[in-house]
């Protein structure tokens, strides 16, 4: 099978075309220069997250495990690290797993001022169990203050050793809203929904 080829686009803006060959366990894409492995399309999941804390005074601020400096942190039932509780939706939502107040419901005094990496590391090796590996996780803060860019790496660090996977396998962005919603008025923090993939092993 051929991409590419063919097409009159192709050719007009002068795409390089590749050659793909195909089997139940993968798709092998190459050309003259560069060979590439895809994991096949059937096994792959994708999920979503989204979560919101509102700010409330005499908390602390932890993002991706990281206590940033702030005046004020998030309102939760355990360390309300929202980039964490989202994380954890996504792949139980990507695994068909529920989410993470099935697992860890906020009614339970156990999970009172739980560490989130703890909570999603028990995640990430859930879906393990489940048969699936985690291929890519991206993050989108949604947040008026405080900067987050300079604790970007260490957020993505962290959230790589809680999942066991490789720390470029983790984006982690951070925007304002110019002021606007609630995160403008600095009432709380949003995670906007952000897609991760899972790859179901074979048997």
């Amino acid at each position: 099978m051929l991409i590419g080829r063919g097409f009159p686009s192709c050719a007009r803006h002068k795409l390089r075309c590749a050659e793909v060959g195909y089997n139940r366990s993968n798709i092998t894409i190459s050309s003259k220069t560069k060979g590439l492995l895809v994991t096949n399309a059937m096994n792959m999941r994708v999920g979503l997250g989204f979560d919101v804390h509102a700010f409330a005074q005499g908390r602390k601020l932890i993002l991706g495990g990281v206590d940033i400096p702030h005046h004020q942190g998030l309102l939760g039932h355990s360390d309300a690290d929202v980039l964490a509780h989202a994380i954890s939706d996504a792949l139980l939502g990507a695994a068909r797993a529920g989410d993470i107040g099935k697992l860890f419901p906020d009614t339970d005094p156990a999970y009172a001022g739980a560490d989130s990496m703890v909570l999603l590391s028990c995640v990430a090796n859930h879906v393990r169990e489940l048969g699936f590996d985690i291929v890519d996780v991206d993050s989108v803060i949604s947040a008026q203050a405080p900067k987050l860019s300079p604790f970007r790496d260490q957020m993505r660090e962290n959230l790589a050793h809680a999942m066991g996977i490789d720390v470029d396998q983790v984006g982690v962005k951070a925007t304002t809203t110019e002021h606007l919603g609630f995160e403008g008025r600095e009432g709380a923090f949003r995670l906007r929904p952000w897609p991760c993939f899972l790859s179901k092993r074979c048997c």
